[in-house]
């Protein structure tokens, strides 16, 4: 069976943090590893990751692109998993992560959307069904294939080390998820499975100020892959690439 990093990027989420770590120590099939990466905590994080036995990563320079990278390369893993501080994923998280990528060759990620909580139930489903379903069918018609979702993700480690060199962490005011997707090397295939179920907190909706700045990053990141990152030219390699491997099965 193959080894799993799980990576968590936390900025003052400790109480969040727990809960996740709650649901990561109850899972059917244990991850190797938790690493949970500080991004520069003045709270609680770094003790609560230590409580759950998870190993702790400082990036002292803030941005959860930079967070999300630390925790990638010091992951240890086969397959390299991440969640947000607010995930909390089903008991059966790990054990449908490994099963998908075990059938799926490498380099290859696994991705799924996730259902809110907290707040009113139309902040919830306009969270599911407007943010996220938005974003999946728009990044998929860009991409040719589904996007990365920070908070319900997983890789083969080779895929992050295919990925790697395209990746400047100094990029600014991005989303890691999206950024990654845009970076990702055509061979790489990114695969949907409904199966991997997480919750999230709706706090990203608790105010229009938070709500504009995701949509401020999620413009400022497809700039970027249109300027720098060869999105369009990526979505024609991607085309390529997969309908070889189509045609060789």
């Amino acid at each position: 069976m193959p080894t799993v990093s799980v990576i968590v990027p936390s900025w003052n989420d400790a109480e969040l943090l727990r809960e996740c770590l709650t649901a990561l120590a109850a899972q059917t099939v244990l991850p190797d590893e938790v690493i949970v990466v500080d991004n520069a905590s003045t709270d609680a994080t770094v003790s609560v990751a230590l409580d759950f036995g998870a190993r702790v990563v400082e990036e002292p320079v803030r941005g959860i692109l930079r967070a999300t990278c630390a925790g990638f390369n010091a992951a240890t893993g086969d397959i390299v998993a991440r969640l947000d501080a607010d995930s909390v994923p089903a008991a059966d998280w790990v054990e449908r992560v490994v099963s998908r990528l075990e059938q799926t060759p490498a380099p290859a990620a696994v991705v799924s959307d996730g259902e809110f909580v907290g707040s009113t139930r139309v902040i919830r489903w306009f969270g599911r069904r407007v943010y996220l379903g938005g974003y999946f069918r728009a990044m998929r018609l860009l991409l040719g294939q589904p996007p990365l979702f920070g908070s319900n993700m997983a890789m083969h480690r080779s895929a992050w080390i295919a990925a790697r060199p395209r990746v400047d962490v100094s990029t600014p005011a991005v989303h890691d998820d999206l950024y990654l997707s845009i970076r990702l090397p055509p061979q790489v295939r990114v695969v949907y499975d409904d199966s991997m179920r997480v919750t999230i907190s709706a706090r990203p909706f608790a105010s229009p100020g938070a709500i504009i700045k995701r949509m401020v990053w999620g413009c400022n990141t497809l700039l970027e892959g249109l300027i720098r990152g060869g999105l369009l030219r990526g979505r024609r390699e991607r085309r390529r690439e997969h309908r070889g491997v189509a045609a060789s099965l």
